[in-house]
């Protein structure tokens, strides 16, 4: 009688992903592309056969958390694989870590598996094993990112994303509604919009169509918007610019398509730094829009994030910031402090670094005043019923976020039920009590 062969086990991979949730994307479809070819996913990286770092080369501080990713994965793993921003550094990551396997640039997912195959060779043909039809996701199960597009036209004079991930590139239109479609069939409940620059989707395929469905659909970022609208679950916008065509989509959550929300990335209010900053300059006419928005979309919620201590800013720069705070009233704010990122323009303009002591004060003092316009606007929450839907679900308690709230960056709402309820659900909640952040109340 033949003895059985011993059944090998599928190489191991350890995966670390860092950075924003555009590079949360790009590591799941490397993890999507592990799976498909076999591969397992574990958690530690001893013993693991390849683990990979997708890393993030935004800030400083960012490029120090990736180094120290890097730095732990070779003491306890000799074939490390580095991706992400920091990628497009190669000489510098090979200098500073010899024992590197490989190092990819961003968004290049065939040289990652390349880079896979040499440290771990797939067991299994490709073509036999199967995944998910909506890929592996690192998001909970009721809501997942969709990527529209890669890259960057803008050229902030803060900002290296351009350089290490190149100039726009948009998606077909066909190919996001399918995938879309593909998640929304498995389960999600709530689709966030991503990309550099959302608002430009579509400029470099010069609004191209393909077809989805029997029917040609135009890549214009609009038009992708009502066909989203479409698929009858939460619509979430991230990093829109606010470009005149931005309006249409404030009519559509009016309408109650997409979900009245809008992270737009101000940056500052001062006219000088804006200019210093490569960004548009006019805050009067943004208030004057920010107003307009409020008229057409009573409900909306804005979220920004601005840069505090820019080389150059002055005192009255900075209590001008603060004064257009107080006009504008966005609904979440986030800030922080700059840092001379290498590579970055604003290096080379000749102006005066503000000191780090200034820099925190300043940066104390600006969220200290976001932190009291959030809390007046969530006090006036207080009364009403909202609908929410479920994070984090248990028996009698249970933790969500309104539509004004997206996962992991704003607030949230914390609830009694009288009844279990699942995560993904959403049900309507009557507002309690409020403190600088977050909502309470219970489910009804």
């Amino acid at each position: 009688m033949t003895e059985a062969l011993p059944v090998k086990a599928a190489p191991k991979i350890s995966f670390v992903s860092l950075g924003c949730p555009k590079a949360l994307v790009d590591s799941e479809r490397i993890i999507t592309q592990l799976r498909a070819e076999g591969y397992d996913l574990t958690k530690t990286h001893a013993g693991a056969d390849a683990v990979i770092v997708n890393t993030c080369g935004f800030l400083d501080s960012a490029k120090a958390e990736s180094l120290a990713a890097i730095e732990s994965a070779l003491a306890e793993n000799g074939k490390v694989i580095v991706t992400g921003c920091m990628g497009a550094e190669a000489q510098t990551l090979h200098e500073a870590f010899p024992a590197l396997h490989a190092v990819t640039g961003p968004q290049d997912y065939e040289s990652v598996m390349l880079a896979v195959h040499g440290a771990a060779p797939a067991l299994h043909d490709p073509h036999q094993d199967l995944v998910p039809a909506q890929g592996i996701r690192l998001t909970p199960r009721h809501y997942a990112y969709l990527k529209i597009s890669e890259g960057c036209n803008n050229r902030c004079s803060f900002c290296i994303i351009p350089q290490l991930r190149g100039d726009l590139v948009s998606r077909p239109a066909a190919d996001v509604l399918r995938e879309a479609e593909k998640l929304v069939a498995a389960g999600v409940k709530e689709l966030l919009v991503i990309a550099q620059d959302t608002g430009a989707y579509g400029l470099d395929l010069h609004y191209a169509e393909s077809l989805y469905q029997d029917r040609a659909v135009r890549a214009k970022f609009i038009d992708l918007m009502r066909e989203l609208s479409g698929f009858g679950i939460w619509l979430r916008l991230h990093y829109v610019y606010p470009y005149p065509h931005i309006d249409a989509a404030i009519e559509l959550m009016a309408e109650g398509k997409i979900l009245p929300y809008l992270d737009v990335p101000f940056q500052h209010a001062s006219p000088s730094v804006l200019k210093a900053m490569r960004r548009p300059g006019d805050q009067e006419k943004t208030l004057e829009r920010i107003h307009t928005w409020r008229k057409l979309c009573p409900d909306i919620a804005l979220r920004s994030t601005f840069i505090v201590g820019f080389p150059g800013e002055t005192d009255e720069d900075f209590q001008l910031l603060l004064d257009w705070m107080s006009e504008a009233k966005l609904d979440r704010v986030g800030a922080f402090i700059y840092e001379p990122v290498r590579g970055a323009s604003a290096n080379d303009l000749g102006l005066p670094m503000i000191p780090p002591e200034l820099q925190e004060i300043r940066y104390k003092r600006f969220m200290e005043h976001a932190q009291a316009i959030s809390a007046k606007k969530l006090k006036d929450k207080v009364g009403k019923r909202l609908a929410v839907i479920i994070d984090q679900a248990g028996p009698r308690n249970a933790i969500g976020r309104t539509k004004g709230d997206a996962p992991d960056i704003d607030g949230k709402v914390h609830m009694s039920s009288h009844r279990p309820l699942r995560a993904g659900e959403i049900v309507s909640v009557k507002i309690e009590r409020a403190d600088a952040y977050d909502l309470f109340g219970s489910a009804v």
